[in-house]
């Protein structure tokens, strides 16, 4: 279906997958990357959720441009290439036990994941992430481990989830300018008692639940997978919370100032976000043969 959303003409996500010949989770991952841009689906009463955060459309001259690149749907289709750890070790010609610590210790931030019937988390990657890495650090393609990545790895840390979050979280708050939207963003990887703690208001809290974003479109069958899956959207190492609950503050102090009647506003329920590109929103690691310290994880 195409209708016009402030001034432009729109298509459903279904719609818009189809016409860029994708599968629905190749359209959706193009739409996180910002490969394809979308644009809110508007408050006008069509069903999606509200604000900038609720369902969203894709312009038509998107779709259009899309159609006219060299290569489409190919090219289109290459950039957003999601692979596993195992595609990814062949890709860097080494074997998947170093592309596991690799990515272990934060070389490679995953873009996707999925959980098995077994609460296994399994994790996908950008196949041109992995390319450049490779290309960009032949010497962790072979030799030794650098020391400050083994001391890490022996201890039994692991970047992954961490690093997925940090995309995640910087995709939604890339899509949103309003405050109480990006304190919901933050609110959702933070544990309940974290976010009481800075949240200590019933109100703030409620409304903090009800703009929760989707994070991530995971089926669960099992109680094992659905336990892994919640414990890849929420921080849990005391850095990681520490940053989330002082940018949490800062959201809300925003908040509080530029939109203070919203806590009286009757309550709405949004629906799954589908967001853009932003920048990296939490630092990572960054491993070179010249590595000579381990990034602070206490």
């Amino acid at each position: 279906m195409t209708v016009v959303c402030d001034g432009q003409r729109t298509l459903t996500a279904g719609r818009a997958a189809r016409e860029l010949e994708l599968r629905s989770g190749e359209f959706e991952l193009a739409t996180q990357l910002g490969e394809v841009r979308t644009a809110p689906a508007g408050t006008d009463g069509r069903p999606g959720g509200v604000g900038s955060l609720g369902r969203r459309r894709v312009p038509a001259e998107e779709i259009a441009r899309l159609q006219a690149e060299p290569g489409f749907p190919d090219a289109l289709r290459a950039r957003i290439r999601a692979v596993s750890t195992t595609e990814a070790a062949a890709l860097m010609g080494i074997g998947p036990g170093r592309a596991v610590r690799l990515t272990r210790a934060g070389c490679l931030g995953p873009v996707r994941f999925y959980v098995n019937r077994f609460g296994a988390v399994v994790w996908l990657y950008l196949a041109a992430e992995v390319a450049d890495f490779a290309d960009r650090e032949p010497d962790l393609m072979r030799g030794n481990t650098p020391a400050a990545m083994r001391v890490m790895l022996d201890s039994g840390q692991d970047w992954r989830a961490r690093q997925w979050r940090s995309r995640r979280v910087a995709q939604l708050m890339g899509q949103t300018d309003d405050p109480w939207e990006a304190a919901g963003v933050i609110a959702a990887v933070l544990p309940p008692e974290e976010l009481a703690s800075v949240a200590e208001e019933p109100l703030e809290r409620s409304l903090l639940r009800r703009l929760r974003p989707t994070m991530a479109s995971v089926i669960t069958v099992t109680p094992a997978a659905r336990e892994s899956f919640e414990r890849v959207l929420t921080a849990d190492e005391f850095d990681e919370v520490l940053w989330y609950r002082v940018h949490l503050s800062r959201c809300l102090e925003r908040a509080r100032r530029e939109d203070p009647g919203r806590l009286r506003k009757p309550a709405a329920v949004p629906s799954g976000a589908r967001p853009g590109q932003s920048p990296s929103f939490l630092n990572s690691p960054s491993w070179t043969t010249e590595t000579s310290s381990l990034p602070s994880r206490s």
